[in-house]
């Protein structure tokens, strides 16, 4: 894992690569890998890049980037899980290596199929790479958008970073605000790609790539669509017995599993008391780890309630025999490390407090790699959203077909919600928007609605900002082509949406403030072309298929334990601070963060 730039000026007009600028934008993301530092100028002055180390996979000297392979030279971020294979193949074709490391094998790879390649890989992966001979860079990006990568082109010179922040540090991009960013913040609790809080920054799109050439950058490719994987599924699909279909998960999730665990350093594992990291677990040690780290967050708020995770994922780590570590977490220490958190958060989010804690508890424990049970419940269903859209669908769709109900049930309910609090302001917004899965899921998922955004950010700035946005079209855009089904197309909408603007980026950003590589092993697209036949065929209890996995099986303590989320007590820890004269939840938090993301006010509280 590491963190990566890189400048082509590709105009003849531009100015030469700025040496300064590549250094800066690289030591901004110094934690992302404090093992080494260097970087690479082409001879003529146009290409410069940029990587900052963090030592997994062949931690010798041959290990280091940027890399050179004939007149390819690339700057990587992320691990290639199966390089060992594509190695083998590659040498079977008479290729010899000089290292032992999976930034080689890339750009083997490429040397034989360019961008063809990157159906082969597996694993989670952002990379530039410098293709001399044809005066071109490609970008590119892994399948579910695990590993950041942000560019900024201003028509003359393209820039390219892991972080944000790390663009903005190097002195030579827009800062100009982008309301569309602002918008998609306050509807999401996260800015949705590809957007970010400035207008000269864009993200790359998971499970694309692009190449930079003479006239910039190229529109970007989709090589793998989540909901075309989950289509061909639905069309695919066969009939399965309850135990084919347990099998099937059973060897599919171990085989990842085992992939996400190939390093040159111990692996750890985050510990919850829900199905999913206690699945990893039992099958990380199913796999033959044998010194496994785990590690588990305790709150005194929650001590004695059901959201207190210790005592189940205590019992888990004696039931399968790993080293287990439970750290407490005070509001004394959350509020010492929020200054921290704020400057590490490199886009402005409502959530990844959790992620920050749990990875600073395996870094304290002298771990460089731990594996999260991420991605669970958008792959096995268990979110409410799985229920509760295809059951408004018969309903909503036929509503939103009715002219002019859809607004003046709206403001009807919007006149009730002010009125009451047990009125939720959403229940207008479903007969307005239910007519499709991307409406329906727009408002189940939103943080704040359309309506309530000028009072945030003011009128011109929420217009402007919500037309240049258009979430809807975002969201119709993760379920196109259609999956198929109702579990499919949530599926869809939870993977390409919340696990990848909320989720994985959080865990991106929080990991990799305190040096830590976070895998997860249920965020697989070879996992997802698998299982995925089986999943979109079962209606219900998905979630049951991933407990019943492991070998011996989870405790029944696990499997009859209510779904509560791993979250932190700031409601609790707010309230204690303002002495109870405010009240705090989720909709003061994400106007807190933007006020200090955005420069709004300086204080943290």
């Amino acid at each position: 894992m590491c963190g990566i730039n890189a400048v082509f000026a590709y105009r003849d007009t531009a100015p030469p690569v700025d040496r300064d600028e590549v250094i800066a934008t690289r030591e901004c993301m110094h934690s992302r890998g404090p093992d080494a530092g260097d970087a690479w100028f082409s001879d003529d002055g146009r290409v410069g890049l940029g990587h900052r180390r963090l030592s997994i996979i062949d931690l010798s000297p041959g290990g280091a980037q940027p890399k050179h392979f004939g007149p390819l030279t690339i700057t990587f971020n992320g691990e290639i899980y199966n390089y060992r294979e594509l190695r083998a193949h590659l040498e079977a074709r008479g290729r010899r290596f000089t290292s032992q490391s999976d930034t080689e094998v890339l750009l083997q790879l490429y040397d034989e199929k360019q961008e063809r390649m990157l159906g082969e890989l597996r694993g989670m992966f952002a990379f530039a790479l410098w293709d001399a001979a044809r005066r071109r860079m490609l970008l590119a990006r892994d399948p579910y958008g695990i590993k950041p990568l942000y560019y900024a082109d201003d028509g003359a010179t393209l820039r390219m970073a892991s972080q944000v922040r790390a663009l903005a540090a190097g002195g030579k991009v827009s800062r100009q605000f982008d309301p569309a960013g602002a918008a998609g913040f306050f509807l999401r609790g996260t800015v949705p790609e590809p957007f970010t809080m400035y207008r000269a920054i864009r993200s790359l799109p998971a499970g694309s790539y692009a190449y930079v050439d003479g006239n910039g950058i190229g529109e970007p490719v989709e090589y793998l669509s989540i909901a075309a994987t989950l289509r061909d599924a639905v069309e695919g699909a066969g009939v399965f017995t309850d135990a084919q279909r347990l099998e099937i998960v059973h060897d599919a999730v171990l085989e990842s599993v085992r992939y996400h665990m190939v390093a040159d350093v111990p692996v750890g594992a985050f510990l919850s008391a829900g199905i999913d990291s206690t699945a990893v677990v039992a099958l990380a040690r199913e796999s033959g780890a044998t010194d496994l780290q785990t590690m588990t967050l305790r709150f005194e708020e929650y001590r004695g309630r059901i959201n207190d995770e210790a005592p189940l994922a205590a019992l888990v780590a004696r039931q399968y025999g790993v080293r287990h570590e439970i750290q407490e977490l005070s509001l004394s220490a959350f509020r010492a490390e929020l200054p921290l958190i704020f400057a590490a958060m490199d886009q402005p989010s409502v959530d990844g407090l959790n992620s920050y804690f749990i990875s600073k508890a395996a870094h304290d424990l002298g771990l460089k790699v731990a594996m999260s049970g991420t991605g669970g419940d958008e792959l096995f269903g268990g979110y409410t959203s799985f229920r509760d859209i295809p059951r408004w669908m018969p309903v909503t769709s036929v509503l939103a077909r009715v002219p002019g109900l859809g607004g003046a049930v709206h403001r009807v309910n919007d006149a009730l919600a002010r009125r009451s609090r047990h009125i939720s302001p959403k229940m207008g917004e479903i007969v307005r928007y239910g007519g499709s899965y991307a409406g329906a899921y727009l408002v189940k998922r939103g943080r704040f609605l359309s309506a309530e955004l000028p009072s945030l950010l003011g009128d011109e700035i929420a217009a402007e900002g919500l037309a240049r946005l258009d979430m809807l079209t975002i969201i119709e855009r993760t379920v196109t082509p259609d999956p198929g089904n109702p579990f499919a197309r949530v599926a869809a909408l939870e993977s390409s949406l919340y696990l990848r603007n909320q989720l994985l980026r959080d865990m991106d950003w929080a990991s990799m403030t305190h040096s830590l590589e976070v895998r997860v092993p249920l965020v697989d697209a070879h996992l997802l072309r698998k299982i995925a036949p089986v999943l979109v065929t079962r209606r219900r209890r998905g979630k049951q298929l991933l407990a019943a996995a492991p070998r011996p099986p989870l405790p029944p303590e696990v499997l009859q334990r209510r779904k509560t989320g791993f979250t932190l007590p700031i409601k609790e820890w707010l309230s204690q601070e303002s002495s109870g004269r405010v009240e705090f939840g989720k909709r003061s938090w994400a106007r807190k963060v933007y006020e200090v993301m955005f420069g709004a006010k300086r204080g943290y509280w």
